[in-house]
This record gives C-alpha cells, sequence and structure tokens, in this order.
C-alpha cells in the first residue's frame, strides 16, 4: 500500500472513530452485558457479589409469567399504528402536494405534535379523553351518546386510545417523509397518464404507491422498531394500567429493573426484545425485494 493510501485510509477510520467507539460503548458492550445478566438472578442492590448464574431459568419463568405475555401481545397489537399512520399520512400529502395552498404552513402544523414533548402531548390527551370532563365525551354527550367509552380509564379501550395518539403525533414525520418522496417523482409520468385517460385513483395506485415504495419501507422499517422501543407516552398516559391493558416489553422491563429490583429478570425480558426486532427486522428485509421498488 502506496504512502498515499495509506493516509487516507487511517483518515477515514480516524472520520468513523467516534461513531464505532460510541456503537460500542453504548450499544455493543450493553448488549452483551444484558446477554450475561439475562443468565443471573442478579439485583441491582446486591452489588457485584451477589450475582448468581441461573442459567436459562430467567427465560423459562418468563413465558410462564401473564403479565410479560400481556406486554409482549400489545407490543405486537402496538405494531398496527405503523400502518395506521402512513396511510393516513400519504393521502395527506398528496392532497397537500396537489390541491392545498399554504403547504408549508400545513407542514408545520402537521409536524408540531412530533417535535412537541411527549409529556406535554400526553397531558393534553389526558384533558381530552378524561372520561366524566373530557371535551371528546362531552361532545359524544351533545351527540347523543349515552355511555361514551372511558378511554384511558377503561381497559378495553385504554390500548386503542393510546394507539390513536401514537397516530396523531407521528403524523407529521411521515407526512413530511413522503412530501420529500413526493417531489422525486417524474411529472411526466402523470402528464402520459392523463393523455391515456388514466383516473386520478388510477395513477395513485399505479404511479404514486409503486414510486413511493422505497420510502414506504423506511417509515415500515424505522415505525416497527420504534413502535417496540414506545415507553414514555404509556409511563406518563396509563402507567401500564388499568389492569396491564396498556402494558408493553420496555414498560415491563423498567419495571422489573427499578421497581421491583429484578435486573437479571430484567435483562431477559431486554434479550426477548432484541430477538422480537431482529427477527421482524430481517422478515422485512427479505419481504422487501417483493414489493419495493427502487
Amino acid at each position: 500500500m502506496s504512502r498515499r493510501n495509506l493516509t487516507e485510509t487511517l483518515t477515514g477510520y480516524l472520520f468513523i472513530a467516534p461513531i464505532l467507539l460510541g456503537l460500542t460503548v453504548l450499544t455493543l458492550v450493553p448488549i452483551l452485558v444484558s446477554f450475561f445478566f439475562s443468565l443471573t438472578d442478579w439485583s441491582l442492590v446486591q452489588g457485584f457479589k451477589g450475582i448468581h448464574v441461573t442459567g436459562f431459568k430467567n427465560f423459562s419463568l418468563l413465558f410462564r409469567d401473564h403479565v410479560f405475555l400481556k406486554s409482549m401481545a400489545n407490543n405486537f397489537i402496538f405494531i398496527l399504528v405503523v400502518p395506521a399512520t402512513m396511510a393516513v399520512s400519504i393521502v395527506l400529502a398528496v392532497i397537500i402536494n396537489k390541491h392545498v395552498y399554504f403547504k408549508s404552513l400545513f407542514k408545520v402544523v402537521y409536524f408540531m405534535p412530533y417535535i412537541s414533548s411527549i409529556v406535554a402531548v400526553a397531558i393534553v390527551c389526558q384533558v381530552l379523553f378524561h372520561p366524566e370532563y373530557g371535551p371528546v365525551n362531552e361532545t359524544l354527550h351533545a351527540l347523543g351518546v349515552a355511555n361514551p367509552p372511558k378511554w384511558l380509564a377503561d381497559q378495553n379501550y385504554a390500548l386503542l386510545t393510546v394507539m390513536m395518539i401514537s397516530v396523531w403525533a407521528g403524523l407529521g414525520y411521515n407526512l413530511i417523509i413522503y412530501m420529500a418522496g413526493l417531489q422525486n417523482i417524474p411529472r411526466d409520468l402523470y402528464e402520459a397518464a392523463e393523455i391515456d385517460g388514466a383516473s386520478p385513483m388510477k395513477q395513485f395506485f399505479r404511479i404514486t404507491l409503486p414510486l413511493l415504495s422505497p420510502t414506504s419501507f423506511f417509515l415500515t422499517v424505522t415505525g416497527v422498531i420504534g413502535s417496540f422501543k414506545v415507553f414514555d407516552i404509556i409511563v406518563v398516559l396509563t402507567g401500564g394500567g388499568p389492569s396491564f391493558s396498556t402494558s408493553v416489553m420496555v414498560y415491563y422491563l423498567y419495571d422489573q429493573a427499578f421497581v421491583n429490583l429484578k435486573t437479571g429478570y430484567a435483562s431477559s425480558v431486554s434479550v426477548v426484545l432484541l430477538f422480537c426486532v431482529l427477527a421482524i427486522t430481517l422478515a422485512q428485509f427479505y419481504g422487501q425485494k417483493k414489493w419495493v421498488n427502487y
């Protein structure tokens, strides 16, 4: 290797060194440590002398723990937030891109919930969905609904309410990404379709959706991973209740690690969570060959 090539190679490594260091210290090492602690019955307050290796006992207990199984099921239900957000976003993006003036204003309006503090959003939603005095139920009463749902206080509606709020909060981000994708679709494709007599609906399904498939794939992958990481809105809105109806794996992990002080058990939850995200992401990358058009 010549001196110039060696210098260029070392310069490249120097540029990526901070990222590699951060990835190693903040991601890879914690993953390996979690794997180890998942095989122990360690508690954070015992110190390192309290570590006892128990093998796969935590995993055996985990899959007999009905609260964990409920949390895992809630996580898989919560994935539905991703396609719902994408569907609403793409329709809004197409409408705003073609038929609306002051597009920048609408982008800001829809993006505001995304950049706002999720705690502030959650507190506002608590007021809106209050079962007795909330504006939502007051409106339903005015419309003649005698017994409207109690939303966050009802275990049958609590998860659905959190999902609706998450869809609303995530609309702005998806909308901006889709509008950027729409700018890259050549106009002459639509002009040729109009000359051939294609209706706007047919243009949407035959031109817009296929050419936005790389954007949809990106939003699907990041959205599904984000849905498994949901935590803050659950803590503020419901605290996992009522009756664990809104508990998810990350919240259950937090509860076991920092409330019940079962660090080893919580680590086993994190390992299961990692494999769930890994399996779904790999399935998405395998499946994208059949529907994404580059």
